[in-house]
């Protein structure tokens, strides 16, 4: 049933506006993930128009209910859009359960933000943050086939071979897995850089392609989402996206009001 069908089960007054669970809706005022909000929820630290909820789902509109935690009234964030140059030996994640370090330690006094997309903790790379859920949405619908760009450093020389195997794809457990486009940029004595380029993204894509072809991936790094590139930002270090930035990735479904 959805928020907005619970809502008028347990005759919740009807407002006009689309209804989201209490969970989601602390995540998308930009006050805290929807992991951190279910449990503030659970223990009661939480309430709506002066009653504490419970349920992390019970439906609310963010914008039209007050919503306070500790007493204290969750007002809406303004939107954020970033880009981050992720280091190595981070995972993408708000918390990690077994103690790692998260992108998260990059940021300060920054309203909540969440990753739009990811990379795997041996990644580096442009990794984008909102607290914009309708934004990244459009950024990540698969239908948009935005293109992603990687720098793959593996051990082996690349030939020719190899490129066109990358290109022309390969099955792994069920799931066929190309690259749009590969080439090689550059080779040393014993591995190689390579140019990748994905209009998809399925879980350790190009790792498990590289694997899938009898090679191993020693770096991985992604350069560029859409228009948008890395460019000369320091690892660990993060910038805020630009007005025409956001319209730019953001252009493939429509408009983004900012």
């Amino acid at each position: 049933m959805s928020p907005a069908k619970r809502g008028e089960a347990r005759g919740f007054s009807r407002k006009p506006g689309k209804y989201s669970g209490l969970a989601r809706a602390l995540s998308k005022l930009g006050f805290c993930s929807r992991s951190q909000a279910r449990i503030l929820i659970e223990e009661g630290q939480v309430q709506v128009d002066g009653v504490v909820r419970r349920d992390p789902e019970f439906p609310v509109l963010p914008h039209t209910h007050r919503i306070s935690v500790d007493q204290k009234p969750v007002e809406a964030a303004g939107k954020v859009y970033l880009m981050l140059n992720k280091p190595r030996g981070l995972v993408t994640t708000t918390a990690d359960e077994r103690g790692r370090d998260t992108v998260y330690s990059c940021f300060k006094d920054l309203p909540f933000v969440a990753p739009v997309g990811r990379l795997d903790k041996a990644s580096e790379g442009l990794l984008l943050f909102t607290n914009d859920t309708e934004w990244a949405d459009r950024v990540t619908d698969p239908q948009t086939h935005l293109e992603k760009t990687y720098h793959v450093q593996i051990n082996c020389l690349a030939d020719e071979t190899l490129i066109q195997r990358l290109s022309e794809g390969i099955e792994i457990e069920g799931e066929f897995l190309t690259a749009l486009r590969a080439k090689v940029l550059r080779q040393g004595e014993k591995n190689s850089w390579l140019e990748m380029v994905l209009d998809e993204g399925r879980n350790r894509h190009i790792r498990r392609l590289i694997e899938a072809s009898g090679h191993t991936v020693l770096r991985l790094v992604r350069v560029s989402i859409g228009n948008l590139e890395l460019g000369s930002l320091p690892k660990g270090n993060y910038r805020f996206l630009s007005r025409e930035e956001v319209q730019r990735l953001g252009a493939q479904k429509g408009k983004v009001e900012l």
